[in-house]
């Protein structure tokens, strides 16, 4: 996982990392003990964030085991909760570039 690797950039530049997925606690518990994740995973198996944030892969219906699955993307948030940047793909198997990231999380 790129974020693994850089995750000591961003925090450097005194910005809090964090992941949001629909996985279940249980999944994000052992992926952070098996990859060394210092960062924050978070869970949201309703969906509600995802879909607050419009990013939610609108492909998969209720039931299907994808529903809930977001576009890939970052936010850049400020200390007071105005969303400063945001990178999204249309495809999952597609990534924000983290140069482009670090960069405009430096400009913050």
């Amino acid at each position: 996982m790129q974020l693994t690797e850089i995750s000591d950039q961003f925090v450097a530049m005194g910005i809090n990392v964090a992941t949001l997925t629909y996985d279940p606690i249980s999944l994000l518990k052992d992926v952070q003990k098996d990859q060394d994740i210092a960062f924050t995973l978070l869970h949201d198996e309703e969906v509600k964030i995802v879909n607050a944030f419009g990013v939610r892969n609108l492909d998969y219906e209720p039931g299907h085991r994808a529903y809930g699955i977001p576009y890939p993307g970052i936010f850049l948030i400020s200390p007071d909760g105005v969303i400063r940047y945001k990178f999204a793909e249309a495809r999952y198997q597609d990534r924000p570039d983290f140069a482009d990231v670090l960069e405009a999380a430096a400009d913050m």
